[in-house]
């Protein structure tokens, strides 16, 4: 979640993860698009006062498997450090789903009896071919990664590093994960996407309110500052539609109370630039467009992190379905109750279904999607944590 904060310290905190042995689902799916990551933050928590740093707990990166695509089942836990603060586009999955990336934006470390966040730089590689998945190497990346991306083609990765004000380049051949280069922005960068021809990506430039065009020729990724393209209030997470032809950037900066904007974007030709811009609701950190580019979704925080005594404070959140028209438009059509602080949120591969991550509950909700329309199935299912961030296959 978190809104800028300035980073100062390095820690090397190493967290620990024991997951209920009934949450996991007998009989381990084999890797597939039907895998989904869900990163579990144990570091912040929200209470009376709002956000709050705490003693550090057992972080986790859970593997979801939605083979049955209503009755989602855990399947793996690693212990692995992961974090809330930052897009909850931090980790994603090979199209083939044999790896998965998962960035860690930040640590914390005590410092005169306060516990303080400080920019990590580790990119997790998970093999999730493995039974059970297993961590199989850890990569140096930029200083605070945060939102990354995958390439359709599984081939290149790129993370957005907030504190490094840069773009880290991630060669991936095999199960064989490098960083190979650095793009430097001269901003803050909180997400980027990959279009699907792999030919270009789109980066949020959080702090200047742009989103940066990033040029791609095999490795070889360039960023121009004169394409920059204005967007709304905080540009904080980002998507592109199956076919490439619409960006939309997800602005998360207007806070207490006041309503957030969708960025839709004309992402080819020679020069992107925005066609349509519409507004959800309140704190769209997390946004997701679906694998067959019919809807896009986003749970709406509200007021659910906010402090007891804020006007604005509620007990929970709000899911919102878009459809995606002609022209990229997006038009609201239908809304559902969330719980506290939803951030991660993920479709199923025929997108049917929606999966949301709610914080401070420790829970999952499950949704089905027809004619445009939002329903609940089957009860909420209870995580081992709080659920900082989801993501599945790169589409």
């Amino acid at each position: 979640m978190g809104r800028n904060r300035i980073m100062t310290l390095r820690s090397t905190l190493f967290v620990m993860c024991l997951i209920p042995a009934c949450l996991v689902g007998s009989g381990l799916a084999h890797a597939g698009p039907n895998d989904i990551l869900i990163g579990l933050d144990s570091k912040i928590a929200f209470g009376p006062e709002g956000q709050t740093n705490v003693t550090p707990g057992n972080d986790a990166v859970l593997v979801m498997d939605i083979s049955n695509p209503a009755k989602p089942k855990i399947r793996a836990s690693l212990p692995l450090a992961n974090s809330l603060l930052g897009p909850p586009t931090n980790l994603q999955i090979t199209s083939d789903g044999k790896l998965g990336l998962v960035a860690n934006s930040v640590v914390h470390v005590q410092d005169g009896g306060v516990w303080k966040s400080v920019p990590d730089d580790k990119l997790f590689v998970i093999d999730l071919t493995a039974d059970p998945p297993k961590l199989i190497d850890t990569v140096t990346v930029g200083r605070q990664p945060s939102g990354l991306s995958i390439s359709r083609k599984g081939d290149l990765a790129l993370i957005a590093n907030r504190d490094g004000k840069s773009v880290s380049v991630v060669s991936i051949q095999g199960s064989t994960v490098k960083a190979v280069g650095e793009v430097p922005l001269e901003q803050q960068a909180a997400a980027v996407v990959i279009a699907p021809d792999g030919k270009r990506a789109f980066v949020c430039l959080n702090l200047v309110n742009k989103i940066g065009v990033l040029t791609i020729d095999g490795q070889n990724v360039t960023y121009d500052k004169s394409m920059d393209i204005p967007s709304a209030f905080n540009p904080y997470n980002i998507d592109i539609t199956p076919d490439g032809k619409y960006v939309i950037a997800s602005n998360t900066g207007a806070q207490k109370n006041n309503v957030d904007a969708e960025v839709i974007i004309e992402a080819t030709g020679p020069h992107p630039h925005v066609v349509d811009l519409m507004a959800p609701g309140i704190g769209p950190e997390g946004f997701a467009i679906a694998p067959d580019g019919k809807t896009a979704a986003a749970p709406l925080l509200l007021g659910s992190g906010a402090k007891g005594t804020d006007w604005f404070k509620t007990k929970g959140g709000e899911l919102v379905l878009m459809s995606i028209g002609a022209g990229g438009k997006l038009t609201v059509t239908a809304r559902a109750m969330l719980g506290g602080l939803p951030e991660g949120i993920a479709y199923s591969p025929k997108s049917d279904y929606l999966y949301v991550g709610n914080y401070i509950d420790k829970d999952l909700q499950v949704f089905h999607i027809a004619r445009g329309k939002l329903t609940e199935v089957g009860p909420r299912l209870k995580l081992p944590g709080q659920p900082a961030s989801m993501r599945g296959p790169a589409r």
